[in-house]
């Protein structure tokens, strides 16, 4: 077994695919990680914009997470119905376009590709904040580590969907024991203390308040903390990956996802209140999240402290997964309908859509180097691609449920429109709350998107329009094509370049650039090993051209040359074959020149139709 293997594992058949499927225990891994991490960024996301209120903005956050948990489960009885009736997967993109029309369908695509990108970036960064609310010595490498992280969850999903599950379940458990476990203990205490319970390390204290409240605000933090239902479409998109009963099993993780999430905002919110804990400036000196705040408040700074903490930064580091997991599928969605390139499905050595991870590396990676790898500055851009792809998605199944008429599609048509009018308003608030701390960026990105996506579809339909043909094979001018091999000195390569020009045509010519003024040598050279042989057998002798170069160029000369001579024949074929020395080793191929290579892209721009290309390779 290569080295390559043991990294990546062995390829996968084809027939090998139902063996990738998994069930609700990998499937919260694979899917849930972006939801259920959102809980350590979304609630802070909240907070922070309540800094200026101080003490006085803590009572606010329970109410307002409240609403977003409504909001939550709103959403849920949407996407149960969306499996429900596309058991094959329904993404936004496909609801949208099957249901709304080709526009729609486009906006939700490019609403969802930005919305994944922006979740690998945040979930990374947001790891490496939890990471330096413990370790503030790390604060300085943020970016570097943020890049080493995407490095290993590059590895770790080129190994396949099943592999991934299994490779993050250790983690993911351990992050919702710990936390669940804060959560009760927390709970309890409060209880015990009528409300007011006595933090075992007392978090920072907040500071006093310098505004005061309005609807604006509380509107904004709203805005921040739906945040926290990013990642919620994942199971639907990704039904099929899911073993049999696939719909079932999908439904099952997306339930257990949802609740815990409710768990973790509702606990979070009321122990924040019951603890005085706010958030601290994410940029500034003695930065803590809120997570580490909550945890050392309920459970001290000991060893369980840090595992805690440990398990936080691996679950929103690896929450990046759910991008792993659904922007490849997106993009072949998108790319089977010619809006995106056709390598995007392209399946890989272990049935990935490969092509895509790379894609999503690789604006995640540029993103996070922009930001310096600062989640604060990433979640205004976050929640807009999200809530639109719900807005487009539940509308979609209104007018789903409208044309698929039956026993019971009233009602489920009530509920997705419910889904669509609260998630459509909520977008509303978020673009107007957000629009001056970016979100103007991920419009704009999302109309860029639209017009790119677009072009390539126009640029395909111009394509089947120039190659389609409506005749069978057509046998007129069979005749063999003009050969012109390109002809340096007397080898192996040569002798085989010629030969084959021999077999396929009687008319061939070789072409000598005499660059270096050796013309008698190769005139020589010619007469005894290709003009005495060749009148020996019988056939006709090849034609030898010297083309003169007094600046020594070889390819400009050589390349003028065979588009004069197809213009002098418009009525023949011109074959043209490049001999090429194909080295042993990669790291040999600098000490030969490249001639070859350079003469072919250079026909293949200046030539045309009737100009064709062959390699004739000399392996060593």
């Amino acid at each position: 077994m290569s080295w390559f293997d043991v990294v990546l594992g062995k390829p996968l058949a084809t027939s090998e695919e139902r063996a990738e499927h998994i069930g609700p225990v990998s499937g919260i891994p694979v899917f849930g990680l972006d939801a259920l991490s959102s809980a350590a960024y979304g609630p802070e996301a909240a907070l922070t914009l309540l800094i200026p209120l101080g003490l006085l903005g803590l009572p606010y956050i329970v109410p307002i997470s409240l609403a977003i948990i409504g909001l939550l489960v709103i959403v849920y009885f949407s996407y149960c119905q969306t499996i429900d009736a596309y058991p094959h997967g329904g993404g936004s993109y496909t609801v949208a376009s099957e249901n709304l029309g080709e526009n729609a369908g486009l906006l939700a695509a490019a609403a969802l590709l930005i919305d994944y990108i922006l979740n690998s970036a945040v979930g990374i960064s947001a790891g490496v904040g939890a990471l330096v609310s413990a370790f503030p010595r790390f604060e300085s490498h943020r970016l570097l580590l943020c890049l080493v992280i995407l490095a290993i969850l590059t590895l770790i999903n080129m190994r396949g969907v099943k592999d991934t599950g299994t490779a993050f379940l250790v983690p993911t458990y351990l992050f919702l024991g710990t936390l669940l476990l804060v959560l009760g203990v927390g709970a309890v205490r409060a209880f015990a203390a009528n409300g007011h319970p006595a933090p075992v390390t007392m978090p920072p204290h907040l500071p006093m308040a310098t505004a005061t409240v309005s609807l604006w605000l509380l509107l904004k933090v709203f805005a921040s903390g739906c945040t926290a239902l990013t990642g919620v479409e994942a199971v639907s998109n990704g039904v099929m990956a899911f073993r049999d009963p696939t719909q079932k099993n999908a439904k099952r993780t997306l339930t257990i996802i949802i609740l815990l999430l409710m768990i973790f905002l509702a606990g979070i919110a009321l122990l924040c209140r019951a603890y005085s804990i706010g958030a601290t400036d994410p940029s500034g000196a003695g930065y803590e999240s809120v997570l580490s705040q909550l945890i050392a408040a309920v459970m001290g700074r000991g060893w369980f402290y840090y595992v805690s903490m440990g398990s936080i930064l691996s679950v929103l580091a690896l929450s990046a997964n759910t991008s792993f997991a659904d922007f490849p599928r997106l993009t072949r969605a998108i790319a089977l309908h010619d809006y995106l390139p056709h390598v995007f499905i392209v399946r890989g050595r272990r049935l990935l859509y490969s092509h895509g991870i790379y894609a999503l590396v690789g604006f995640t990676a540029l993103l996070l180097i922009m930001f310096g790898g600062i989640t604060d500055r990433l979640i205004p851009l976050f929640a807009i691609g999200a809530f639109l792809a719900f807005t487009l998605s539940q509308a979609g199944m209104v007018m789903h449920w409208k044309r698929a008429p039956g026993k019971g599609t009233h009602a489920r048509m009530v509920i997705n429109g419910v889904g669509a009018l609260a998630t459509g308003i909520t977008l509303l608030v978020v673009l107007v709350a957000k629009l001056r701390e970016g979100a103007w960026v991920t419009a704009l990105m999302v109309l860029l998107l639209i017009v790119l996506m677009k072009s390539v579809k126009r640029h395909y339909q111009s394509v089947d329009q120039e190659i389609a043909v409506d005749h069978p094979l057509c046998l007129d001018n069979m005749a063999a094509p003009l050969v012109i091999v390109p002809l340096d000195r007397w080898t192996r390569i040569t002798e085989k370049g010629l030969r084959f020009a021999l077999k396929i045509s009687d008319h061939v010519q070789a072409v000598h650039v005499d660059a270096e003024e050796c013309s008698d040598v190769v005139k020589e050279m010619w007469q005894r090993n290709v003009v005495a042989p060749v009148s020996a057998s019988g056939r006709i002798v090849p034609e030898l051209i010297f083309l003169n170069s007094p600046y020594r160029f070889v390819l400009s000369p050589l390349v003028d040359y065979i588009l004069e001579v197809e213009r002098k024949h418009p009525d023949r074929q011109i074959a043209v074959l490049v001999p090429e020395l194909i080295v042993k080793h990669w790291y040999q191929t600098p000490m030969h020149n490249q001639r070859a290579q350079v003469l072919k892209l250079m026909l293949l721009v200046r030539g045309n139709q009737r100009i064709t290309v062959i390699n004739i390779p000399w392996y060593l």
